[in-house]
């Protein structure tokens, strides 16, 4: 079967989503059996995971992953912060109803049967969306970092409702600029800030948050590495963030990931992975560049 995991990747890594698509409704007519099923039973491992992630649309893959994450065992917080921290409102709403659609559920319902507390309101926060204009109210941003320094490094204790209102529902220009002013409130960065106050989850989600809206290929790019830097390689890590980004900044990833390590993405999956999975990885990575 050897020749044939090399046509997969080939055909499959070469391919748009929209024409794997096509290949798919082409394979169901020609050949009466379902591909993704074909794939399923034939393939194995990390390798399976990616091709099957492949074969669906941005939408219905970022679906089954959260509905993945949720309904195992434990829930992978990470998987509900990487996708709904850095997906924008459009992308979340198609998120939200092909989840009903593929799944007859509620994302709502089951994020909150799965989570709880602050990371839970944090979570539903995002699902609403946020402003997505690109205005800057000065006096309000000026306001924001101030509440956000008061509810935090100002007292005992931390008021997180105020981060949830201003990190989960401002607009990214704007938060950019309480950004700044919280550094002059505060001698602080904003980051640095989170990582003090909070723990677990919650500094994970509202960190992811501040990443995305400061630079999200730099997000992605730190997710790549630590998911493969030290021992053993957090595949549904690495798996997830290529598979969904090949198509939308893969390539300013991989120069914010050169800027940020020194080393090529190229290289870090070369080494830290084998066989298929390694050679479909790298050509969703595309060149050593």
């Amino acid at each position: 079967n050897i020749y044939a995991d090399a046509t997969i990747i080939e055909i499959l890594a070469h391919r748009t989503i929209a024409q794997r698509q096509k290949i798919k409704e082409a394979f169901k007519q020609s050949v009466g059996k379902d591909l993704l099923d074909c794939l399923k039973s034939e393939l194995t491992g990390n390798f399976e995971k990616v091709v099957v992630g492949l074969m669906m649309s941005a939408p219905v893959y970022d679906a089954y992953e959260l509905r993945n994450a949720i309904k195992g065992a434990g829930t992978e917080e990470a998987c509900l912060i990487d996708i709904l921290a850095s997906r924008s409102n459009a992308e979340k709403k198609e998120i939200i109803a092909t989840y009903k659609k593929e799944h007859g559920k509620s994302l709502e319902d089951d994020v909150c049967g799965d989570t709880s507390g602050m990371f839970q309101r944090v979570l539903v926060s995002l699902l609403a969306g946020r402003d997505e204009s690109t205005k800057v109210d000065e006096a309000q941003a000026v306001q924001d970092a101030k509440d956000i320094y008061e509810a935090g490094e100002a007292r005992w204790g931390t008021d997180e409702v105020k981060f949830l209102t201003v990190l989960s529902v401002r607009n990214r220009n704007h938060l950019l600029r309480v950004f700044q002013e919280y550094q002059k409130i505060s001698g602080r960065d904003i980051e640095d800030s989170i990582k003090r106050e909070m723990s677990g989850c919650l500094e994970d989600v509202f960190l992811a948050i501040v990443k995305c809206m400061k630079n999200k290929p730099a997000f992605f790019a730190e997710r790549l590495y630590k998911s493969m830097k030290g021992l053993g390689t957090t595949d549904s890590v690495l798996i997830r963030i290529m598979v969904a980004r090949a198509e939308v900044d893969m390539l300013d990833i991989k120069a914010e990931f050169l800027k940020m390590y020194g080393k090529t993405l190229h290289s870090f999956i070369k080494g830290d992975t084998s066989g298929d999975y390694r050679k479909i990885l790298l050509e969703l990575c595309g060149g050593e560049k």
